[in-house]
């Protein structure tokens, strides 16, 4: 499970993966057309945040809690700073 940061723009993606250093070239390829979200977005981006976690559907429960409101509370307190929003 990774949240990265567009250098640009400051927006976050949460998401998760097997083969992080695949998945954030991806998010920095434009040409990459799964990474639907990032493309939209400027880049570059950059890994902010990380947990290994030991099953996939662990990940999943993660990542998606991380996106709840609770859980952007969490990780903008854990990051130390506001989200990109609050700040704007």
């Amino acid at each position: 499970m990774y949240v990265i940061e567009s250098l640009t723009t400051g927006g976050r993606y949460i998401g998760q993966t097997g083969d992080l250093n695949r998945r954030l070239a991806e998010h920095n390829d434009p040409e990459h057309k799964p990474a639907k979200y990032t493309s939209r977005q400027a880049g570059p981006w950059k890994l902010i945040y990380q947990e290994i976690h030991p099953t996939c559907s662990q990940a999943v429960r993660r990542e998606r809690w991380l996106k709840s409101r609770t859980g952007r509370r969490w990780l903008n307190a854990e990051l130390g700073r506001a989200s990109p929003a609050a700040e704007g």
